[in-house]
């Protein structure tokens, strides 16, 4: 069950999602949290943020929607108090970042990569770039690229640094070949997608802010037709995969897709002990059909079928 994040080597492929865990202290108290493959922290910023107004989170069919809009105590507590405790832990911390410019992103690689205990630099890009028009760097293969050149030029060597990317685009393959071009050793798919909710009685949008990020079991499909696309175009890059991961099931599909490892998100909320369960099904699903290793398994369904048939258009 051993996993690896491009040359860091992780004791399983469960990982926690960006956002779900916050530093991973809320987890502690219902299991060690040293059994996890790593802990994603929630996005780190440069300065402390408030987040959006509330209401933030709406629940939806198969899902959740959420418009916190980052908020957390900026990069000098993080690396304070919460990096600290982590890596007192003996959990590996992959950091995940997030800016409003290249030169924050940028910033924050230097700061975060210095310190020892972190496994790997996760690059948010879904944020508004403000020198942009506001525009995601996640939608513009130009603005990733610039993004991950600058994080990659930055940080410490031997941190691999992976390219958090979004199924909000029209092809998701360009993109990731953009991140991996401009030097991410790795790619984690997918972020949250675009939605909202308006609620009936009060005849008003669900959330505050109006559009939120819906995650949960609704996106798995999505998540599992790009990690399939992306895998299929650049085999030999690893890939965190994630969306809607609620069991091991759901997380041995996207392993079969092309995921080398998976993050549980919002299956956290209403199951702290989710992470672990999801290892023990996974591990157990692996057995019973043969598979000793896990690396055996990534990327299996496109090895299971005709070459011609992976790179069938959707029609």
């Amino acid at each position: 069950m051993r996993a690896r994040l491009a040359h860091v080597e992780l004791a399983n492929p469960v990982l926690t999602a960006s956002g779900c865990a916050a530093f991973g202290r809320e987890l502690s108290q219902f299991f060690d949290v040293s059994r996890l493959g790593a802990v994603v922290t929630k996005s780190v910023t440069l300065a402390p943020r408030a987040g959006r107004p509330t209401p933030r989170v709406a629940e939806t069919p198969s899902g959740m929607l959420n418009s916190v809009g980052l908020q957390g105590p900026g990069v000098e507590a993080f690396l304070r108090r919460d990096l600290p405790w982590l890596t007192a832990h003996g959990v590996p911390v992959v950091v995940s970042i997030a800016g409003s410019s290249v030169a924050e992103y940028a910033e924050l690689a230097r700061r975060v990569s210095a310190e020892s205990g972190v496994a790997a630099v996760e690059v948010n890009l879904s944020c508004p770039n403000v020198e942009d028009r506001g525009r995601r760097f996640a939608s513009d293969a130009g603005a990733a690229s610039d993004v991950v050149s600058a994080v990659r030029t930055h940080c410490r060597f031997d941190v691999p640094v992976f390219a958090k990317l979004s199924a909000d685009v029209t092809d998701v393959v360009p993109i990731a070949k953009a991140c991996v071009d401009a030097g991410a050793e790795g790619l984690s798919m997918i972020n949250t997608i675009l939605g909202m909710a308006v609620d009936v009685d009060t005849m008003r949008p669900s959330l505050a802010g109006g559009t939120g990020g819906l995650s949960g079991p609704a996106v798995r499909p999505v998540a599992v037709r790009c990690i399939w696309q992306v895998y299929a175009a650049l085999p030999g890059v690893p890939i965190i995969g994630m969306g809607g991961v609620a069991t091991g099931r759901d997380a041995l599909e996207l392993i079969l897709a092309g995921a080398c490892v998976v993050s549980v998100g919002t299956a956290i909320f209403h199951d702290p002990y989710a992470c672990i369960r999801i290892l023990r099904e996974l591990e157990e699903l692996l057995e019973q059909r043969g598979v000793e290793r896990l690396s055996d398994a990534i990327g299996l369904a496109h090895r299971a079928l005709p070459r011609h048939r992976t790179e069938e258009n959707h029609l």
